[in-house]
């Protein structure tokens, strides 16, 4: 599995882990178990393949990460969502900038620069949201760099 196929499965059960309340690590489990990626060879776009070991923990991470720190995750999407209302933010643009943010937050890793961490998220917000939300979602990771970002790496 690649590393872009992680992060759409990891903002899937980002989602999904919002919604349902359960344990990060066993709702990864749960979606991965054979019997349920057998039933989903059929449904557009979603991940029915399973991951290798290296993409699994990687997938377990973010969204470990992303449960554990989502008040976090939250308040930064707030201070840089000029001129939206929390409200107005969908559960699945929710779900990808968590995502992202986790990456740019929490996740110490050489391979995932700002840059790749936004052209993922944003990529893949184009395949869930409408251009205005991809653009959204570009302006806040941006927002999120140029500030807290850069002020981090200082």
């Amino acid at each position: 599995m690649t590393r872009t196929r992680a992060r759409e499965a990891a903002v899937r059960l980002i989602f999904a882990q919002a919604a349902s309340g359960l344990e990060p690590d066993e709702l990864v489990d749960e979606y991965f178990e054979p019997e349920h990626l057998a039933s989903l060879t059929d449904e557009t776009g979603a991940i029915a393949e399973a991951p290798d070991e290296n993409s699994l923990a990687y997938i377990k991470r973010l969204v470990r990460l992303a449960a554990e720190h989502r008040l976090e995750l939250d308040e930064a999407v707030r201070r840089h969502a000029h001129g939206w209302k929390p409200e107005r933010i969908s559960r699945t643009a929710m779900a990808v900038l968590r995502c992202a943010l986790t990456e740019l937050m929490y996740l110490d890793d050489p391979d995932v620069t700002p840059g790749v961490a936004i052209n993922e998220a944003v990529e893949l917000a184009k395949s869930f949201e409408e251009p205005e939300t991809v653009s959204f979602i570009n302006g806040v990771l941006g927002g999120f760099v140029r500030g807290e970002g850069a002020e981090s790496a200082e």
